[in-house]
């Protein structure tokens, strides 16, 4: 087939998924073909030792890349992200015609920032079948938001509900997330899940390194770490107040930044809970190493309506590197931990339920806690792995072309 790739983001930027995506599927004899921008990814500034142009495109076998310009602000403030987008949605659709126009089938890497790009290309190309890989669902119109962030987010909201409409099929990468489109406007009969999958390249079992132990641990206490981004949607405030009724007998170790460090800081400190510890963002490269010597990863997501049909992907990455877990969230993250018996889950935004949850962790002896890692790896490798995903997506694709080609006859 020829097959056409719609994504914000695309390596060298951190976005393995359509990478690896598109890698994989040139690799089984397809064309494919990437429509995405120059990389800006977290600063907002372009890359160095690049330069933002019209005509750049890379080849390799069966693999085409087209960068087109966009807006590059760097404040992260709304303004310039929706500067951002609507900039690469006005740069695809002077392009996306002439490079697309022929491809047998369309994939879009649904984010918010691609949604009104998306939009314009699907006018532009008219019957060519698309899948949607919806990664994030915008949450509902906020009645406290005022003036021009509630139209934009009105606009966006009704934007997703054409897509979903117009879309071959939706695939969605948790169970819960199929309500939410559903919801938004899809066709029930068209949305499938498909897992997303973590960098196999890089998390993967290995044994942590003289360093990453002295780094992660200070003695034969358990140690429980977060990996990751210390946000809003974490709510890491809970695993801190969690930990500090523990003091003597465990670690939670956070390792990344993010913009409620300062707050998550500020309330280890105010509780005395020495057994909180802060480990600067590290290379993905170090992570596996990290995990290895910790006892287990924490996943955390806040209870929103929006978060319970999320999968954070720091969940596949410690089951890939079978690290025993302890998930603190709502919905199918907990779903999936319970299921594979890869660890301990408790309600979100719960300091006593975690807490009971660190100290059951602590008891567990520790062969116990390898065969949790054990089956989350086969978990792992059988639901939510690179081929387990690119399989499924390439099925859809074949699916939505043949549709297509039947509609036409």
């Amino acid at each position: 087939m020829k097959i056409g790739i719609l994504s914000y983001h695309f390596p060298p930027e951190p976005a393995f998924i359509p990478g690896s995506l598109a890698e994989e599927l040139a690799a089984r004899g397809h064309e494919v073909r990437v429509l995405t921008g120059f990389p800006d990814y977290p600063g907002g500034h372009v890359y160095p030792g690049w330069r933002q142009r019209w005509r750049h495109q890379t080849h390799s076998e069966r693999l085409t890349v087209r960068r087109v310009p966009r807006y590059a602000g760097g404040d992260g403030s709304a303004k310039a992200r929706m500067a951002s987008w609507l900039s690469f949605a006005g740069s695809v659709a002077l392009t996306g015609r002439r490079y697309l126009g022929d491809v047998d089938a369309l994939y879009v890497f649904q984010l918010p920032a691609v949604t009104f790009a998306a939009a314009g290309l699907l006018r532009l190309l008219g019957r060519v079948p698309t899948v949607l890989h919806v990664q994030d669902v915008w949450p509902e119109e906020e009645p406290e938001r005022a003036g021009e962030a509630r139209r934009w987010s009105g606009r966006l909201g009704a934007t997703l509900r054409r897509i979903y409409q117009e879309a071959g099929a939706v695939a969605v990468t948790a169970p819960s997330m199929r309500d939410l489109v559903v919801a938004g406007g899809a066709d029930p009969d068209r949305v499938r899940v498909v897992l997303n999958w973590t960098d196999e390249r890089i998390f993967h079992p290995t044994e942590p390194s003289r360093a990453a132990r002295r780094l992660i641990r200070r003695d034969d206490r358990c140690v429980v770490m977060h990996a990751g981004t210390i946000g809003v949607r974490q709510g890491l405030e809970t695993a801190v107040r969690a930990a500090a009724t523990l003091d003597d007998r465990m670690d939670l170790v956070l390792v990344g930044s993010g913009a409620e460090e300062r707050r998550v800081r500020g309330l280890a400190a105010e509780l005395r809970a020495d057994n909180v510890r802060f480990v600067d963002r590290r290379s993905p490269l170090d992570m596996p190493e990290l995990y290895a010597a910790a006892d287990y990863q924490l996943v955390m997501l806040r209870d929103l309506p929006e978060l319970r049909g999320m999968v954070p992907g720091k969940l596949q990455a410690a089951l890939s590197c079978a690290a025993p877990v302890v998930a603190s969230a709502g919905g199918d993250t907990v779903a999936l931990v319970e299921r594979a018996r890869a660890g301990l889950s408790c309600p979100p935004e719960d300091w006593a339920a975690l807490a009971d949850r660190f100290w059951l962790a602590s008891a567990i002896p520790p062969p116990a806690r390898v065969d949790m890692g054990r089956r989350g790896r086969d978990a792992y490798l059988r639901e939510m792995s690179l081929r387990a995903g690119v399989d499924r997506i390439e099925r859809l694709l074949h699916e939505v072309s043949a549709r297509a080609a039947t509609t036409r006859r």
